[in-house]
C-alpha cells in the first residue's frame, strides 16, 4: 500500500489551483494595468476605438498632470524654443508651461490627512480598546455594539449634518477637519480590531510585570504593544486605505486648501476636454504611496484579516 497523505492535495489539484489563482491575478490586476498604460498614451491613443495596445509610449499625459500649459500664437513659439524635454512636449502642441499644476498640493493634502487620520485611528483605538479588553466596563457589550454601528450607515446619510457642523465651526476645507473626520469614521474599525488582538494577548504577561514593580502605563507599553505590533500594523492599513480613497467627504468639505488628490484627478481638463493620459498618470502615482505602505506590512495583513480565526 502507497502513503497517501488526506490533507495533502494530489499534484493535480495544486496544478489546477495555481492556474486558478495566476488567472485571477490576471484579471484583478488588468484594471490597473490598463490605467498605467493610458498614463503613457498620447490623447488621440487614450481615446481610440476599438482601443489601442500597442502604442507609442509617450510622457504628454505625466507633462500635463505637473504643468499648467497656455496657447500661444506662432510667432511667440518660434521666437521661444524649448530648451528641455518637457517643454517641447508642450511647444508641440503649441502650448507654453505657464507654472506647476496643483496635483501636488493636492497629493500632499492627502498624505497629510491620510496619514495623519491613521495615525490618530490607530492610537486612540489602541487606548480604547486596552480599555475594553482589560476592564470592567459598564455596559461595555452595549457601548461596543454602538461604536460599530457607526460604520452601518451610509456616509451620504450624515453628510448634509456633518457639512453644516463644520460650517458652523469653521472646520471647512481644513486639514484639521478632514483628519478629525476620517479619524471618527475609522475609531470604530480600530476599536474592534484591536480589541480582538489584545484579548488574544494572555493576562498573565501583564500581571508578571506589575508584580516585578512595573506600573500599569508601563505595563502597557512595555507588554502589550509590542505583542499588539502585529494587529497594529493590520489596523493600520485598512485605515489609510479607507481615508486614502475616500471621495465623498472629501467631495463635499473641501474645495481649495484641503481638498485631496481624489476629487482633483478627475476635474482635469485639456485641450479638447477630459485629459484622459494626464488622469491616468495621476490615479497612477496616487497608488504608489498605499501600495508601498501595504507592500511593507504585507506580513501583518493577512493576520489581521483572519484574527480569531484559530484559537488555542
Amino acid at each position: 500500500m502507497s502513503g497517501h497523505s488526506v490533507t495533502e492535495p494530489s499534484a493535480g489539484r495544486k496544478w489546477i489551483a495555481g492556474v486558478l489563482v495566476v488567472a485571477y491575478a490576471l484579471i484583478t490586476l488588468m484594471p490597473l494595468l490598463w490605467i498605467l498604460a493610458t498614463g503613457f498614451k498620447s490623447s488621440p491613443d487614450s481615446i481610440a476605438y476599438p482601443p489601442k495596445v500597442l502604442f507609442e509610449p509617450t510622457l504628454e499625459g505625466y507633462v500635463n498632470l505637473f504643468t499648467a500649459q497656455t496657447r500661444q500664437s506662432e510667432e511667440y513659439l518660434a521666437a521661444n524654443p524649448p530648451t528641455t524635454w518637457y517643454e517641447e512636449i508642450v511647444h508641440d502642441k503649441g502650448m507654453v508651461i505657464a507654472g506647476p499644476s496643483r496635483f501636488g498640493e493636492r497629493f500632499l493634502n492627502s498624505v497629510i490627512i491620510g496619514f495623519g487620520s491613521t495615525f490618530l485611528s490607530v492610537f486612540l483605538g489602541t487606548l480604547a480598546a486596552y480599555a475594553f479588553s482589560r476592564y470592567r466596563i459598564p455596559l461595555k457589550d452595549d457601548l461596543l455594539f454602538f461604536i460599530l454601528s457607526t460604520r452601518m450607515m451610509p456616509p451620504i446619510a450624515v453628510a448634509i449634518p456633518i457639512f453644516l457642523m463644520f460650517r458652523s465651526l469653521g472646520l471647512s476645507d481644513t486639514h484639521a477637519g478632514m483628519i478629525l473626520l476620517y479619524t471618527a469614521v475609522n475609531l470604530s474599525l480600530s476599536v474592534w480590531l484591536l480589541k480582538g488582538f489584545i484579548d488574544e494577548i494572555p493576562r498573565e504577561y501583564e500581571e508578571a510585570a506589575l508584580i516585578d514593580g512595573y506600573t500599569r502605563f508601563q505595563a502597557f507599553r512595555k507588554v502589550v504593544l509590542p505583542q499588539a505590533a502585529t494587529g497594529i500594523a493590520s489596523t493600520a492599513i485598512f485605515c489609510l486605505i479607507f481615508a486614502w480613497n475616500e471621495y465623498a467627504f472629501a467631495v463635499l468639505l473641501t474645495s481649495g486648501t484641503a481638498q485631496t488628490a481624489p476629487p482633483f484627478i478627475p476635474t482635469i481638463i485639456g485641450v479638447g476636454g477630459q485629459d484622459w493620459p494626464a488622469v491616468a498618470a495621476g490615479a497612477s502615482i496616487f497608488l504608489v504611496p498605499v501600495m508601498v505602505f501595504t507592500i511593507l506590512l504585507r506580513k501583518h495583513l493577512l493576520r489581521g484579516i483572519t484574527f480569531g480565526a484559530v484559537r488555542k
